[in-house]
């Protein structure tokens, strides 16, 4: 009894929302030998849609990488690139798989006897959950002539409930997982924890 008790507990816990991990990013990012060298250095100043509190907060986040990437800043007039930043954020509900109690039956014969086993399990999940998909875009393209130098995207899927999923977290953790080793391989999707 003492050790289903302690095989219970154990379970609770790993299964406990507060010590669940960070959903990992997926990234991908595209560019081509001839882009590269005109990113060397480039000052770039970043743009988005219409401006909303919200949308300062990714904004932020990707100057702040930009900058760590080795980028400069400049006034608008001035930039030799602009980097163009979208987001998609949306909330999907994500049906349960199987029902709330399953049964599995397994049996045994040898050359010392034989068994039968029965397991009984129960989901303690719950029901559906609701997801929240969020995809960070950035565009760097040249000022003048408007040729995209360098894309990337990176992605997160994280629960609704998680606190990861705010804005103020997602921003720069899919920014700095755009950005992580600029400027990463062409065309290669990768998962950044």
């Amino acid at each position: 009894m003492k050790r289903f008790i302690c095989a219970f507990a154990t379970v609770a816990l790993a299964s406990s929302p507060a010590l669940a991990r960070p959903a990992p990013v997926e990234v991908t990012r595209f560019h081509t030998a001839q882009t590269l060298p005109r990113l060397k250095g480039a000052a770039v100043i970043v743009e988005a849609g219409p401006a909303s509190l919200e949308d300062s907060v990714w904004r932020d986040a990707v100057a702040r990488e930009l900058a760590a990437a080795g980028f400069g800043s400049a006034t608008p007039g001035a930039a030799d690139g602009i980097a163009d930043v979208m987001v998609e954020r949306e909330t999907v509900r994500r049906d349960k798989a199987r029902g709330p109690v399953s049964v599995g039956v397994g049996g045994s014969t040898g050359s010392y006897g034989g068994g039968v086993g029965v397991g009984l399990g129960f989901n303690l999940g719950g029901g559906p959950k609701e997801v929240v998909l969020t995809r960070l875009s950035v565009r760097i393209r040249d000022r003048l002539t408007g040729e995209a130098l360098w894309e990337g995207r990176a992605e997160l899927r994280e629960s609704a409930k998680a606190k990861d999923a705010a804005p103020a977290l997602a921003a720069p953790r899919l920014a700095h997982a755009l950005f992580a080793g600029f400027p990463g391989t062409s065309g290669e999707t990768i998962t950044v924890k």
